[in-house]
């Protein structure tokens, strides 16, 4: 029998799976600096709960589930696999209106889309998602820029930019060309600029009956740039646009007070987020290169909520994507060789001593010292210390005939070949250490 995987996923052996490991406690880290708290949803959601809130093209892409029985067999569904972390989390937040606002989670697990995979895109893949519920302001939406940037700044990378814009601020834009009763079919073309270029927007457009003099409208303030652009907009849109412009330029002064790099925050009239539940700011990072697109991303959605109870609750919230991340951290040289984790590997050198290895083992462990016991190939010590040497595991713990009559362990550093003879007691340590 020959085996595949299904398309779009992969296995992560244990040193890739170490690397995605590193990768979210650093995010963690930052995460949970910023006051975030942890939270989970189940894999899958009731079909109405996801239906309705990533438009067309997003709901074409959802894992549906048969209905149990008959049901089933007639092609019915009553479920889903979650597409993303934010609509399972505005169904949390309107199951229970007693939590205590503004509330702050954060959420790290699997998503599924039912999308072509490429490199750096599968059907299966993590998102790490921080969310603030609760409240209006700016700052919120300036902590999540600020996150994002801090958890890109620790994973290594350089070379990277936020980009930032407003869905009110591209509402006021389209309705500027007189294009106001046509709103999500301009959003949904200018969305995919990056895949299929100016061209491609020009002729979809065209395609929906868009005047050439109103495309052409649209680009004299689409081709703006730069967090000095808002100035220029503002005397072309008037008051349309002045709240969207008011948030934007309130949010990046947060931004920027909380440490986020002014170089790498840019404005950029044409960042739309396909997810139609977006109502204020919304924010892309992607870096220089690779060229793979986006890898993190987000806004406010006021909106959204609102769908699941009777109350409506802001919120905003920025997604990074763990498969991206590490796939564009690998081409960039930032992800360092991984040992199994283990500090040490406690050899055995006879079947006569294999108790007293299980008792050292035992020690370290019991000291939070991350130790492999060798579990086969005993009294082979050279075959021991090529195997603890080619796992990337930097000590090794021996105990001998004559360690055992001194009551002692011999600790062997495999990067320089130093050897010590020590007390158990300061074995732990110096391994701790």
């Amino acid at each position: 029998m020959t085996v595949h995987l299904p398309k779009g996923t992969r296995d992560h052996l244990p040193e890739r799976m170490t690397q995605r490991l590193h990768v979210v406690e650093v995010m963690r880290s930052v995460f949970r600096r910023y006051g975030f708290e942890p939270l989970e949803t189940p894999a899958f959601e009731r079909i109405e709960t996801l239906m309705g809130k990533y438009g067309d093209e997003g709901e074409q892409l959802i894992y549906k589930i048969l209905k149990r029985g008959k049901g089933g067999e007639r092609g019915e569904v009553d479920l889903a696999l979650r597409y993303d972390l934010t609509v399972p989390l505005a169904r949390v937040i309107a199951m229970n209106p007693g939590l205590k606002m503004p509330f702050k989670r954060f959420q790290t697990q699997p998503v599924w889309r039912a999308d072509r995979p490429q490199k750096g895109r599968f059907r299966e893949f993590v998102q790490c998602d921080v969310d603030t519920v609760g409240t209006t302001s700016m700052m919120a939406d300036a902590e999540c820029l600020a996150v994002l940037h801090d958890c890109l700044v620790e994973l290594g990378f350089s070379t990277f930019t936020i980009r930032l814009n407003h869905r009110g601020l591209l509402r006021a834009i389209v309705d500027a060309a007189g294009l106001s009763d046509m709103e999500t079919t301009v959003l949904v073309a200018v969305d995919k600029l990056d895949k299929i270029g100016r061209e491609g927007v020009d002729r979809e457009l065209a395609g929906f009956g868009v005047s050439v003099e109103a495309i052409e409208k649209l680009w004299s303030m689409f081709s703006l740039r730069g967090l000095d652009a808002l100035d220029e907009l503002t005397c072309s849109l008037g008051d349309s646009g002045s709240a969207a412009i008011s948030e934007l330029k309130e949010v990046i002064d947060y931004a920027l007070a909380m440490g986020v790099s002014g170089e790498r925050l840019k404005f950029d009239p044409v960042l739309a987020r396909g997810l139609g539940y977006y109502t204020g700011p919304v924010f892309e990072a992607e870096v220089v290169e690779p060229k793979i697109g986006s890898i993190a991303g987000g806004g406010r959605y006021d909106g959204l909520v609102g769908v699941f109870s009777k109350r409506e609750v802001p919120a905003v919230g920025v997604s990074l994507g763990l498969d991206r991340v590490v796939a564009v951290m690998e081409d960039l040289g930032l992800l360092s060789d991984c040992s199994s984790g283990s500090t040490v590997m406690v050899a055995v050198y006879s079947e006569e001593l294999k108790a007293e290895a299980v008792r050292v083992a035992t020690a370290f462990r019991a000291a939070g010292v991350a130790t492999t016991l060798v579990l086969d190939r005993v009294g082979k010590l050279g075959k021991q210390f090529k195997s603890a040497n080619s796992s990337g595991i930097p000590w090794v713990a021996v105990v001998g005939p004559d360690d055992v009559s001194e009551g002692r362990v011999s600790l062997k550093e495999m990067a320089t070949g130093s050897q010590f003879t020590l007390t158990l007691f300061e074995a732990v340590e110096k391994l701790r250490a």
